[in-house]
């Protein structure tokens, strides 16, 4: 590790080893003859087939999102995960991210406890408050507890995690009395526990506070300006005594590696459909061709492009914050089966390969 000040002022540590993986969240095309999302189980096939791919091109971790809606074929990250478990040998498996406000945090663990020993010691958790709200009312949540529950689950979680007698008490759920919670992860019984955030500077001091690990969704907008708040980790980090050789940053951003120019161009129409599609109920304006552009460019927030483009800002993302991990989320919009896995080992045989020499 090296410390270095930024021309901004911002005192960055800068990792030499910095982990590259994949993210999906089983995006559903919709065809345009019926409105009908396609097969979720042709989906889940080829999730697992990619998969496979990423570790067999030598990628060092994958993620699986959760979401309950037409236009997601994954509703259980974990069960995906542990699939995928079965056929992987070095990757490792995380949720990107399990919705833990409204989720059960003893059955968290044991899932992903499970996946792990499935795994030989692979499986990681990133938790989330959620961005898509299905959730709440599918699993009979009040959202005006939005906050409160994943304050409450986050710390029973965590009790869980070090604890395999657990006695907890919280407002919102029953308490535990000297209950066992089983079966237990391979390091201890305890599993890797990512904070997942979208920017706001509350979920950053509660993961600096705990010393958690942090990825930060950056998905539109430039990455630059989320400088400050990543600081704001590493400081609040530091002044709560944690080990700053422990700290682990990472970042989960749209991304898609072709083989040229044309590709990655050709590529806008289906991002453009998916992002249309959230946005219809969010209040977004049509997602344009200029935004897409400006995505691209250095300053953007999208890594799409050929080899070259996406390794070298890649490099720049690990020069303003530096990162010990990108997940590049591939699979906006539905690419072909045959697109992905073009693009999962463009990404491990030449994208990985060169950040990896640029940072030895």
């Amino acid at each position: 590790m090296s410390i270095f000040t930024t021309p901004g002022n911002f005192v960055v540590l800068k990792y030499k080893n910095m982990e590259l993986g994949i993210g999906m969240f089983g995006d559903l095309a919709i065809d345009p003859q019926t409105g009908k999302p396609r097969s979720a189980k042709l989906k889940l096939q080829e999730i697992l087939e990619q998969i496979k791919l990423a570790d067999e091109v030598g990628l060092d971790v994958f993620g699986m999102g959760e979401h309950h809606r037409p236009d997601y074929a994954v509703s259980s990250p974990e069960i995906v995960l542990a699939a995928a478990a079965s056929i992987t040998k070095n990757i490792k498996l995380m949720s990107t991210v399990t919705v833990l406000s409204s989720s059960e945090p003893v059955k968290v663990y044991q899932d992903f406890s499970t996946i792990d020993l499935i795994s030989n010691g692979r499986a990681e958790i990133g938790v989330g408050r959620g961005s898509f709200i299905e959730s709440f009312p599918l699993f009979g949540y009040d959202l005006k507890n939005y906050d409160k529950l994943f304050e409450e689950k986050l710390d029973l979680l965590l009790n869980i995690n070090n604890n395999e007698v657990v006695n907890w008490t919280g407002d919102l759920r029953a308490p535990l009395v000297n209950q066992m919670v089983l079966p237990r992860a391979t390091n201890n019984g305890q599993l890797p526990i990512w904070i997942a955030v979208g920017g706001t500077p509350q979920s950053v001091l509660r993961a600096a506070v705990l010393g958690l690990p942090l990825v930060v969704a950056i998905i539109g907008g430039m990455p630059r300006q989320f400088q400050p708040l990543i600081e704001y980790y590493k400081e609040q980090y530091v002044k709560y005594g944690h080990d700053i050789n422990k700290m682990q940053i990472g970042i989960h951003s749209h991304s898609f590696v072709s083989d040229n120019e044309p590709g990655a161009d050709s590529y806008f129409s289906k991002y453009a459909a998916q992002m249309d599609r959230i946005g219809a109920s969010r209040g977004w304006a049509p997602y344009t061709k200029e935004q897409y552009d400006g995505g691209r460019s250095k300053e953007g927030a999208l890594f799409i492009g050929e080899a070259a483009e996406v390794t070298d800002k890649i490099l720049y993302m690990h020069e303003l914050f530096g990162i010990t991990r990108f997940i590049a989320h591939m699979d906006i919009g539905d690419p072909s089966h045959a697109e992905m896995m073009k693009s999962i080992e463009i990404f491990g045989n030449k994208v990985a390969p060169a950040v990896r020499k640029a940072l030895s």
